[in-house]
């Protein structure tokens, strides 16, 4: 794939690298020439310096027959920018923006462009490490009504068939992970202590799923 990633920092020169490493044809863009410097002597795509969101940067670098585009600048307006620039004038079909206010990104991603919220997604990490047992998003649709949370199953429902969690909870299973080990077929699988589930959950049901969860595990 021909990808084009706008910013050349310490995400941007690992995303370029790992993209360049799986073969993808790489442009780096950044307003900062000595910021190519993060990438390794082994890199084999093209950088360009300048701004992500000047039409002309992007034509050098490619954008008019580009796959994919990634703006992961230091600046939420410039991704914003940047992004627009490449779904409306270009037609990329592939378009993700890096932003750091999750108000921004919620309402940019209502709006049918993308984002990865890094306060965001820091704030989901460390809860997910300081409460296993609470429910953790891992996705939303653009419009908040579904959204893929992450659980470990609770006491009360190991040695249960998982398909009796759903009938309960009006929740729907997407997956299992057991041991290191992961399931989507799982409507005759009995649960067992520690299996991590993945539900997706309507968000009027929401409330009266984590109330399951939350009574089920006082059932030790």
């Amino acid at each position: 794939m021909k990808i084009v990633v706008v910013g050349c920092g310490r995400v941007g020169s690992s995303l370029a690298t790992a993209l360049d490493e799986q073969g993808h044809d790489v442009v780096v863009l950044d307003k900062n020439p000595t910021a190519f410097r993060r990438l390794p002597d082994t890199w084999g795509g093209k950088t360009i310096a300048g701004f992500g969101f000047d039409r002309d940067r992007l034509i050098e670098a490619g954008a008019e027959t580009a796959d994919a585009l990634a703006a992961v600048t230091s600046g939420d307006n410039s991704n914003i920018l940047t992004a627009r620039i490449a779904r409306e004038n270009f037609q990329i079909t592939n378009v993700v923006a890096r932003i750091y206010d999750p108000r921004r990104a919620e309402i940019y991603q209502r709006l049918g462009i993308p984002t990865v919220a890094t306060v965001t997604w820091t704030i989901e990490q460390v809860t997910r490490k300081l409460f296993p047992n609470q429910a953790i998003s891992e996705w939303s649709d653009p419009t908040g009504e579904i959204s893929l949370v992450e659980r470990i199953i609770p006491a009360g429902w190991c040695g249960r068939k998982l398909e009796l969690i759903e009938k309960e909870t009006d929740a729907r299973i997407i997956a299992v992970v057991r041991a290191n080990q992961s399931f989507i077929g799982h409507h005759d699988l009995l649960g067992q202590e520690g299996d991590t589930l993945y539900l997706a959950v309507n968000r009027a049901a929401a409330e009266a799923v984590e109330d399951s969860f939350t009574a089920q595990q006082a059932h030790r």
